[in-house]
């Protein structure tokens, strides 16, 4: 039997949605949304039933600048479940200025994780980055690319990210011979 027929009711349902704009002149913006549904009632550690209904909504609005530079961070907390969580909302201004690249995570999790931020926050946060440099590449994509820009683009952002990208991989060597043979008929 699969875990998917061995289960009952649905209780709870996280959403995470990404979505990316465009923002002429100044890069684009990457908006993270994420809500936390409680799908039954349930009770909390004081010992009151609680309603079915939305636990935590937030959301997280980045300026991506060249070089996936983060320009601004705007943080909204329409919902949370204690009157506290408000206070983490300028956790993640630290992060203002760093570039999404390899390490980001990493360095994220070090200056906003525990006790120093909301870990909501910091998940979605996490999310984000990835999807801030699909969305990054979906805006460059929109124009033909230029050698230059797609060579060094390849090595800074995709070579070696997955195993799709791997250096030493088929698709890196077709761009490779691509290249080559565009360079030979220059």
């Amino acid at each position: 039997m699969s875990l998917k027929e061995r289960c009952g009711g649905k209780i709870h349902v996280r959403s995470v949605e990404v979505s990316t704009y465009e923002c002429e002149g100044e890069g684009i913006i990457v908006e993270g949304i994420l809500k936390d549904e409680r799908l039954k009632h349930y009770y909390l550690l004081s010992g009151e039933v609680h309603p079915p209904g939305t636990l935590h909504h937030m959301v997280i609005r980045m300026l991506i600048g060249d070089r996936l530079a983060i320009k601004k961070i705007e943080v909204e907390m329409p919902r949370t479940p204690h009157a506290d969580c408000i206070e983490t909302i300028n956790s993640l201004k630290e992060i203002e200025g760093f570039n999404i690249a390899p390490g980001f995570s990493a360095k994220v999790k070090k200056m906003t994780g525990g006790v120093k931020g909301c870990s909501h926050l910091t998940t979605l946060f996490l999310v984000m980055a990835p999807a801030a440099v699909q969305g990054f590449w979906s805006n460059i994509a929109r124009k033909p690319f230029n050698d230059k820009l797609s060579r060094e683009s390849m090595e800074k952002y995709l070579i070696d990210t997955c195993y799709t990208w791997r250096k030493d991989g088929p698709l890196m060597k077709k761009l490779e011979n691509t290249t080559a043979s565009d360079e030979v008929g220059a």
